[in-house]
């Protein structure tokens, strides 16, 4: 069942504690560029993308490393996702990329072996209502916060896809396309791709009229027909222009008849 304040799903290995996470203040900005540039090499699987800054490096030994993605930026429905993801070094997982550049088996397969072998893993995320009230960059870096402050073990730095973090205390390092360089970001971009997936179809059976399953909120042509036909449902994002539009057509219409 949806819920509109989002809830991280966690996973915990039996030899981890549970860490308490930092309650989120709202009277500060959701994100700061981090400015610590320490380098990293890729993992070995993954190739490191061409003219990009070098990796942040790490000792393995004394770090706790977690990667951290959303899914759902672009979608006309439904919430946005995000997940952090801290691997076990001993237990690795291969075939590990950018989970848009993956088949939807392929996703869920590596989704199953990331939450079964990673050391913690969460998902969390923000409505429909918190995208529209607070815009849709700052609605996914607070989906990222929950996700970080979700996992039963804490870590000592974040690794985030894109080029912002979130404000959280913890190390923070943004990435362009880390999603395809780095496992950790890869893990939590397979994890929060199919969290979202999944809500997508779940959502179908609520309203079957827009073709969720299909399309997963994405404004396709299909959606957009769906859309003009059956009207915004209550899961739409109204600040999106092609909802937006559709509801100042509505009211200029009712404003109209009402003359």
């Amino acid at each position: 069942m949806r819920q509109d304040e989002a809830v991280a799903t966690t996973t915990q290995s039996p030899r981890n504690h549970p860490e308490p996470g930092n309650p989120f203040n709202q009277n500060r900005p959701e994100y700061a560029l981090n400015s610590s540039h320490t380098l990293r090499q890729p993992a070995a699987s993954l190739k490191p993308a061409k003219l990009q800054r070098p990796l942040p490096l790490f000792d393995p030994a004394s770090e706790l490393v977690c990667g951290v993605d959303e899914a759902g930026r672009g979608p006309l429905a439904g919430p946005v996702f995000a997940a952090a993801v801290i691997l076990d070094p001993a237990r690795p997982i291969a075939g590990l990329r950018d989970s848009k550049k993956l088949t939807a088996a392929r996703r869920e397969a590596l989704a199953t072996e990331i939450r079964a072998h990673a050391l913690s893993w969460a998902i969390a995320e923000c409505s429909e209502a918190e995208i529209d009230d607070l815009n849709i960059l700052q609605a996914s870096l607070l989906a990222m916060r929950r996700a970080i402050d979700g996992l039963h073990q804490r870590p000592t730095l974040a690794l985030i896809d894109g080029n912002r973090c979130p404000v959280i205390d913890l190390r923070c390092d943004a990435i362009v396309g880390g999603d395809d360089r780095v496992a950790e970001i890869s893990a939590a971009s397979i994890l929060a791709k199919t969290a979202r997936d999944a809500a997508l179809v779940r959502l179908h059976h609520q309203y079957p009229h827009y073709g969720f399953d299909q399309h997963k909120g994405y404004p396709t042509a299909l959606h957009l027909a769906r859309l003009r036909l059956h009207g915004v449902s209550p899961v739409h994002r109204r600040t999106y222009a092609p909802v937006r539009a559709l509801l100042d057509e509505l009211a200029t219409f009712a404003k109209g008849r009402a003359a």
